[in-house]
């Protein structure tokens, strides 16, 4: 499981991408690129980071599901995600 600060940290600045996402937006279209440096760097959305919905994790996810590859073994061999299963031969 990821550290809580590092899953705190992403959530914030999901937080500050969805509020400056505006006026990013109109900055860009306008091309006024002094005033794109003075937002907050973490207002970007290229400093987003896929994780884990249930364990934070940051490797190995996977953006149709939104785990990543060990809780998503876990949840295909119980059954819990449908139309899904393990292979076995």
């Amino acid at each position: 499981m990821a550290k809580k600060s590092i899953i705190a940290r992403n959530a914030k600045r999901v937080r500050l991408v969805a509020k400056y996402a505006v006026r990013r937006a109109e900055m860009k279209a306008a091309g006024d690129y002094e005033g794109l440096d003075k937002l907050p760097k973490n207002a970007s959305p290229v400093r987003l980071r896929n994780r884990c919905k249930l364990t934070g994790r940051a490797r190995g996810y996977s953006r149709m599901f939104g785990v990543s590859r060990t809780p998503f073994r876990d949840l295909a061999s119980y059954g819990k995600i449908p139309g899904l299963t393990k292979a076995s031969w």
